[in-house]
């Protein structure tokens, strides 16, 4: 097993990750989440407003829209949604609705946008992670200590793989760009997951590297919890923490 990666960490060690909160001040929940070079900047925003599905069922809603921005990427990236964009924002609401009480936020619309500033690998598990802080802020503000009774958990995600015939935890671009095995892992701080999307790039992988990635996948998910934890501080709404 590999003790050393390219970039000088371990092979279940994260990047190095921040969050700078309150980074729009027109938006009452937003972050600036960086994981090494990628960087993200997530808002969370309320109306009061539902889909019409949901009219008079008293419960609310959350959507998601991502993008990358076009000078996120070397060469440029075009504007404009694509199917990959779209799967990734889908992913997204999916996760964050995953731990609201859409009965207690009532009927309102929660609106999440994650736009990448800077691509380096792990976009998507990166925007899930700061969407939750964003989240909790936007909520916080709004509900005040009931937001308690809204968030049912805490949701980060990472991605994990298979490079060069080891298992790696937080795969950067030039990592992934090789690996045999990819795989994002979205998990709950109280130790559930959420959903799983992994492919064998140009390899298949057995069901004991599958149990293995994902066990390193739950150790970086703690870490990125204990992380949120710390950086909300009193806004976090959870009765319970990691320790």
């Amino acid at each position: 097993m590999m003790t050393r990666r390219r970039d000088g960490r371990r092979y279940d060690e994260l990047r190095p990750i921040t969050f700078d909160r309150g980074f729009v001040p027109n938006s009452p929940g937003s972050v600036l989440i960086r994981a090494g070079a990628t960087a993200i900047l997530v808002t969370a925003q309320l109306s009061e407003s539902v889909p019409p599905f949901l009219d008079g069922t008293g419960q609310g809603w959350l959507t998601a829209e991502y993008a990358m921005l076009p000078g996120s990427t070397i060469p440029r990236n075009r504007r404009g949604a694509d199917g990959r964009a779209t799967e990734i924002q889908r992913l997204i609401g999916r996760t964050l609705r995953s731990v609201l009480n859409r009965q207690e936020l009532g009927a309102c619309t929660i609106h999440v946008d994650a736009d990448v500033i800077n691509a380096d690998g792990g976009t998507r598990t990166a925007a899930i992670t700061g969407a939750f802080v964003a989240l909790v802020d936007a909520l916080h503000e709004k509900f005040g200590d009931r937001t308690r009774e809204i968030i049912r958990d805490s949701v980060a995600a990472v991605s994990v793989g298979i490079v060069e015939g080891e298992a790696l935890l937080d795969l950067n671009y030039a990592e992934d760009s090789i690996a045999q095995v990819d795989i994002n892992v979205v998990g709950l701080g109280s130790g559930g997951l959420v959903e799983i999307q992994g492919t064998g790039e140009g390899s298949c992988f057995s069901r004991g590297q599958l149990d293995g990635l994902l066990n390193l996948a739950e150790q970086g998910i703690k870490q990125l919890q204990e992380l949120q934890l710390r950086v909300l501080g009193p806004n976090w709404p959870l009765r319970w923490s990691s320790g």
